[in-house]
């Protein structure tokens, strides 16, 4: 499995799921999990998504979705899993 995670942070707006969603649908990367919050006005959502079957490579998916996100007034990140790891490693 080739899992990415992905980080969406900034003020909150109508649809932005809905649009990351339909992003990732139309690239066919499936969601494994996700959670998200509002804290004080601001949008903060994370995913952890297989990319074995995305229809583009991991870069341009990743320039992708942060031109998704500056669209949309918010910031997204997306780093594979094994690098999203050892940074966050004690």
């Amino acid at each position: 499995m080739n899992k990415t995670i992905i980080t969406v942070v900034g003020h909150d707006t109508v649809g932005i799921i809905a649009k990351v969603c339909t992003y990732l649908a139309d690239n066919n990367i499936n969601i494994l999990d996700i959670s998200q919050t509002i804290l004080q006005g601001y949008f903060n959502m994370m995913m952890i998504t297989d990319m074995t079957q995305a229809t583009k490579p991991f870069g341009e998916i990743s320039d992708e979705l942060s031109e998704l996100g500056h669209s949309i007034g918010v910031i997204i990140k997306c780093q594979r899993e094994e690098l999203f790891n050892s940074m966050h490693r004690i």
